[in-house]
């Protein structure tokens, strides 16, 4: 390969909450310290143990040689990089600059599209399992939670229940849902006809959608995402999306995201919104670094890194199928996330998911509660690290935890 996915990167010190932040007490964290004599391996919050693509460190350096940082415009070629990226990864056209407007961050976008298209007090239709953003942005932005249940088909695949989804809609009368493509967390890539079968229902119902699409390059496996904006011109025009290189490229230190909006009049809303706080402002280092990760070289770099992680998927999904006895996952198809489903394990062994989670972080394994993102009996395991830190983790459970 041309990129480095093998080296093991020393993050304490350089405030990486991965690593810094293994204490009890974190949010979501680490429930006990970590027994003497095993090390952390940082499992848990959805970043990458990987070094970024040499060309975002290189535009932000050029950058910083100047010594000057007023006030600024973004650049052209920060549209024109989003642009690009869009057409030549999934195929979009018909995008303009106009379309393109910056966020914070995609949970602050999610809230300010639904500030928009709800009033506090609505509620919002959101799968489950459910992406632990938005429980806590929707709920402390007033909204109230719907869920639909996500289902394992008969292969061991995600679906959307669309009857539910239906009668969710109707008994509670509801005109917005967030979406997540691919799903966080277990990993589905959707399909074109679930995707046109979800819009045809958000048709008839007259329900906008926000499209959190942070995901949108992190696909294994040979799958595809397709954007939920392409798949009619209703979609189009009823769809806000939210995207970030910071999944793709590990910039979540940086802050920097956008949302496309085709609609006028969303637009036009959307971008009041988003202004009124006065706070939602692009940093110009954060705009290098886009311009940086979406060059020819960041294309190259997220390819070796699908496929690196989805070496590492299927070396964990065949390492769980074939020791990990109870535990029970469905490949995710993106994203670099596994959701163990331990419950008959927990049966078998009489064993707690709190304290089968503690088992992992006693040897060192930082793994995350999937309760919080309803998952009753799940961990959340970032896999998101070289592969022999990945092997390492999985012998420490194998050994100490679920075979011990």
């Amino acid at each position: 390969m041309k990129y480095d996915f093998t080296s093991i990167i020393d993050r304490h010190g350089k405030d990486a909450m991965a690593v810094d932040a293994l204490y009890p007490g974190v949010p979501f964290g680490p429930p006990a310290p970590t027994r003497e004599g095993f090390d952390p391996i940082p499992m848990w919050v959805a970043d990458m143990n990987f070094a970024t693509v040499p060309t975002i460190i290189e535009h932000i350096i050029e950058r910083a040689k100047h010594p000057t940082f007023g006030y600024y415009r973004p650049r052209d070629e920060y549209f024109d990089s989003i642009i690009k990226w869009h057409e030549t990864r999934n195929g979009v056209t018909g995008l303009t600059r106009e379309c393109i407007g910056y966020e914070n961050g995609v949970l602050g976008g999610v809230i300010s599209a639904l500030n928009v298209i709800c009033s506090q007090g609505d509620k919002v239709l959101v799968h489950s399992p459910t992406y632990i953003g938005f429980t806590g942005s929707l709920g402390s932005a007033g909204y109230r939670i719907v869920h639909s249940p996500l289902y394992l088909d008969e292969n061991n695949i995600w679906r959307m229940d669309f009857e539910d989804m239906e009668k969710k809609i109707v008994d509670n009368q509801i005109h917005a849902v967030v979406f997540c493509a691919p799903h966080n967390p277990c990993g589905r890539v959707w399909e074109r006809w679930e995707l046109e079968r979800a819009m045809e229902l958000f048709k008839k119902h007259d329900v906008f959608v926000v499209s959190d699409e942070i995901w949108a390059d992190v696909v294994l496996n040979g799958h595809k995402h397709i954007p939920l904006q392409s798949i009619s011109e209703d979609a189009r025009n009823r769809t806000i999306a939210v995207y970030a290189p910071s999944k793709t490229f590990n910039l979540a230190g940086l802050i920097g995201s956008y949302h496309i909006i085709y609609n006028k009049w969303l637009r036009e809303r959307m971008d009041r919104e988003t202004a009124l706080s006065h706070y939602n402002k692009m940093n110009v280092l954060s705009m290098h670094a886009l311009i940086g990760a979406y060059q020819p070289e960041g294309y190259e770099w997220v390819d070796e890194l699908c496929e690196v992680l989805s070496g590492n998927v299927n070396y964990a999904c065949d390492f769980i199928e074939k020791h990990f006895e109870g535990v029970e996952l469905s490949k995710p198809e993106g994203t670099y996330m596994l959701f163990l489903d331990c419950t008959k394990w927990c049966e078998k062994h009489g064993k707690t998911i709190a304290e089968l989670q503690q088992m992992g972080w006693d040897v060192g394994v930082a793994w995350q509660d999937g309760r919080a993102f309803h998952g009753p009996c799940h961990i959340r395991m970032n896999l998101a690290l070289p592969l022999s830190k990945v092997q390492e983790a999985f012998d420490r459970l194998d050994k100490y935890v679920f075979n011990a």
